[in-house]
């Protein structure tokens, strides 16, 4: 059920029976020469969907631009700074709160994103309770990150080894090439990667890192892998939102 397709009516009679939401979150930024640019939001988009159909769950609007500093000497990337996605993020939960909802499961499809969920997490409890929203006791978020189940993580392994890298990696190349057939790329790829680099400014970050991989050979992803982990995340992620839901 998407909340973009549906009436009010229909998520009011959803709240008779469901306080949870799942909300994708991804980013708009680089992967590599052949790397889909959206392929983040891509990702936890679709992955979202699968979960939902998987619990019958409400699959809010995606969040599709990420904190992706470090990305912007690439041309295409857009990166909100870490304190406007904190209120993006805020006011996504305050609007939802205020209808009833109180478990917020985001499907985060980057990494780049994590530490500024958290941060917004901690900003939104404090304001629901600030602004004395029914229930702002009740109210928990929690982040699936697809990349780092535990299925999908053994998978890459056993698929690239070493060469699945940090960033514009096959798994999540080649999860977009299952889902977008029609948009698979092919360019030339240097048998040298950078890696090992710590990431700093978005100037730095270019000129360690190139081409915008990060020790990764997505030349090695197929279709075909991708079917593997979309179905590998779908499954793991089904089960800790259902775990979020019947938790206290």
């Amino acid at each position: 059920m998407l909340l973009h397709l549906s009436t009010w009516p229909e998520v009011e009679a959803y709240l008779e029976s469901s306080r949870g939401i799942i909300i994708p979150i991804g980013s708009t930024e680089q992967h590599g020469p052949t790397g889909l640019i959206g392929t983040d939001a891509i990702a936890a988009e679709a992955l979202a969907r699968g979960v939902g159909e998987a619990t019958n769950a409400l699959i809010g609007p995606t969040i599709n631009v990420g904190m992706a500093l470090h990305h912007t000497s690439f041309p295409g990337t857009i990166s909100l700074r870490p304190q406007t996605m904190i209120l993006v993020i805020r006011d996504y939960i305050t609007s939802l709160a205020k209808a009833g909802f109180v478990k917020y499961f985001f499907i985060n499809g980057h990494g780049g994103n994590i530490a500024t969920m958290k941060a917004a997490f901690s900003e939104t409890y404090a304001y629901l309770a600030d602004l004395n929203v029914p229930n702002c006791d009740r109210i928990q978020c929690q982040i699936g990150n697809w990349f780092m189940c535990g299925s999908v993580y053994k998978l890459a392994k056993e698929l690239y080894g070493n060469q699945e890298g940090g960033h514009a990696t096959p798994s999540e190349v080649a999860l977009t090439q299952y889902l977008y057939p029609e948009a698979i790329k092919q360019a030339p790829l240097s048998e040298e990667v950078a890696s090992g680099h710590k990431i700093y400014g978005a100037t730095d970050f270019r000129r360690r890192f190139p081409d915008g991989r990060m020790g990764s050979n997505p030349a090695l992803a197929t279709p075909e892998h991708g079917r593997q982990f979309y179905e590998l995340a779908v499954k793991e992620l089904t089960n800790n939102y259902l775990e979020f839901l019947s938790s206290d």
